[in-house]
């Protein structure tokens, strides 16, 4: 953040909240507002004021006496947002679907895009770490992108709330950070039947791309 210039209280929590979905604190670290005071030249009040909000939100757990957290991985809790993404996904898809416009027809491709070209360096890198952040915010605009047309503006408001709370799980829960070779095709499957206006194809193409969370659960992957 800015040196020498306090940042905003919404800076410092859309970063806090990139920070935590993206791993950069480790499951069960604790969040000490006197320390991450220093990274945003903020006050520690500042800090405990965003922490209480992000703990209501579910991104971090606090408790008396010992403070605030980041959340320990839990595969419950994976499987439930699994299942939650699925739902909202597959219910916004074909509202945009009925609803998109050739602009959200180009956004979706733009934003599928930029996501292939950082999936393809992804599957050939022998460190994928350096691409996690960038690949996480990728993979976001692409599935908020292919739900912005579906009219319902509280569906998308809960789908970015569980859509964070599920890659934050992800990634303290998976080595590989929920990547996998065979998301490059799973995405490609979704953006061709939802530009073809393939309402069964596209839903069940986001739960064939999602379900291998609820199969690591099971113990099937």
């Amino acid at each position: 953040m800015n040196e020498g210039k306090e940042t905003s209280q919404n800076d410092v929590y859309l970063d806090l909240r990139d920070r935590l979905i993206s791993g950069r604190f480790k499951p069960g670290q604790k969040l000490m507002p006197s320390q991450l005071k220093a990274d945003y030249n903020t006050s520690a009040s500042t800090i405990r004021e965003i922490l209480f909000r992000m703990s209501c939100e579910g991104f971090v757990d606090f408790q008396e006496q010992r403070g605030f957290r980041c959340p320990q991985s839990s595969e419950q809790k994976l499987l439930e947002l699994t299942h939650l993404r699925i739902l909202l996904e597959c219910e916004g898809a074909a509202g945009s679907i009925s609803n998109g416009d050739v602009e959200w027809e180009a956004q979706l491709n733009a934003s599928h895009h930029k996501l292939a070209h950082i999936e393809s360096k992804m599957k050939s890198a022998d460190d994928i770490t350096p691409f996690v952040a960038v690949w996480s915010r990728s993979d976001w605009e692409f599935h908020q992108r292919l739900i912005s047309a579906c009219g319902s503006s509280l569906l998308i408001e809960t789908h970015r709330g569980i859509y964070d709370r599920f890659r934050q799980q992800v990634v303290s829960e998976l080595r590989t950070f929920g990547f996998r070779a065979e998301t490059i095709p799973e995405h490609k499957a979704i953006l061709d039947a939802a530009l073809q206006r393939d309402i069964p194809t596209c839903t069940k193409a986001i739960e064939d791309h999602l379900r291998v969370y609820r199969d690591h659960v099971a113990g099937k992957v």
